[in-house]
């Protein structure tokens, strides 16, 4: 999904600003969903307003930039409802973790452990954090995204924690470093 579409999916929500919009990718429900960054949102809303799919109304603060604030305009549900109804891309996980996992092979055991215990950790705390919300203040839709995030997130724990034996050294050799020739 283009991050146009996220700030109207966003916008469907309530009045923001690209900061607050940001935050629902830090904090909000998209949050382990979703990742994007001010150097992406504001431009889109910028885009999005010269297209009359969003308004920006400025409001005054003493001290520091005028701070903009973006609504949905009805034209901007037309088009993100009609986004709604393509075949969404298939998932790709980008992962450093995973990636350094697959080459474990050239890693130091301690620097291996240390990506492991990180990794799982993350993924320890995401589960927690989701677990918190309140589920009785919002949508069925939240409660599905919620649960479907932290049935992952649990799958990811449990998977490490019962299978850390795969990436470390069975055949009891301390080597993690391949000999090169």
């Amino acid at each position: 999904m283009d991050v146009r579409t996220l700030c109207l999916g966003i916008l469907t929500l309530g009045d923001a600003s690209g900061y607050e919009i940001k935050k629902q990718f830090e904090e909000g429900p998209l949050a382990f969903f979703y990742q994007i960054g001010f150097g992406a949102i504001y431009p889109a809303l910028k885009s999005l307003n010269r297209d009359g799919l969003v308004n920006c109304t400025e409001i005054m603060q003493h001290g520091r930039p005028n701070k903009k604030i973006y609504s949905i305009t009805s034209e901007g549900i037309k088009i993100f409802k009609k986004y709604l109804m393509r075949t969404p891309a298939c998932d790709k996980l980008r992962s450093e973790s995973i990636v350094m996992f697959f080459f474990a092979h050239f890693l130091a055991k301690e620097h291996l452990d240390g990506v492991f215990e990180g990794y799982l950790d993350e993924n320890r705390k995401a589960v927690e954090t989701i677990k918190n919300i309140n589920q009785n203040n919002i949508s069925p839709e939240c409660q599905f995204t919620n649960g479907l995030g932290l049935t992952v997130y649990n799958a990811i724990v449990h998977y490490m924690e019962n299978n850390r034996r795969l990436l470390f050294d069975e055949k009891g050799s301390d080597q993690r470093e391949p000999e090169m020739k």
